[in-house]
C-alpha cells in the first residue's frame, strides 16, 4: 500500500456566486476530517455574508487581492501574503477589486458546510 495519494480530480463545490471551489484534500473529496485543502478563484465582486467558523482558516493568494473584515476590521491581503484566521472569529471575505482572486485555503479542522454558521 503507498504511503501516498496524489489528488487528480478534486471535488469541485457547487456555487451560485461565480466562485471556484475545488476541494483537494478534505471531507467532500477524501473524506478527511482533519483538515480540508482547496483552490479557489473568486470573482470580482465577489462576497459572502459573515461567519463564524468553528475552524481555524489559513488564506494564501496566489493572484489578485481578497479583502477580510475580522472582528469590525479591514485586512487586505496581495498575492505572495497569508494569513490564519482562529476558529470562532466573526469574518467576512470579499473581491470587492476589479480583477479575480486565486487563492489557497486551508481549515483545521476540514470545511464543514454545518460549521460556518453563516449570517443573513
Amino acid at each position: 500500500m503507498k504511503k501516498y495519494f496524489i489528488q487528480k480530480t478534486p471535488f469541485v463545490v457547487p456555487t451560485t456566486d461565480g466562485k471556484l471551489i475545488e476541494e483537494h484534500h478534505g471531507s467532500a473529496s477524501t473524506n478527511n476530517l482533519e483538515i480540508s485543502i482547496a483552490h479557489m478563484i473568486a470573482p470580482p465582486k465577489w462576497s459572502e455574508p459573515y461567519q463564524t467558523p468553528e475552524f481555524e482558516e489559513y488564506t494564501y493568494i496566489i493572484k489578485g487581492k481578497k479583502q477580510f473584515i475580522i472582528e469590525g476590521e479591514i485586512v487586505i491581503l496581495e498575492a505572495g501574503q497569508s494569513i490564519k484566521i482562529e476558529k470562532n472569529t466573526r469574518v467576512q471575505y470579499s473581491n470587492p477589486f476589479d480583477e479575480p482572486c486565486e487563492y489557497i485555503a486551508i481549515c483545521k479542522p476540514a470545511f464543514d458546510f454545518t460549521k460556518v454558521h453563516r449570517e443573513q
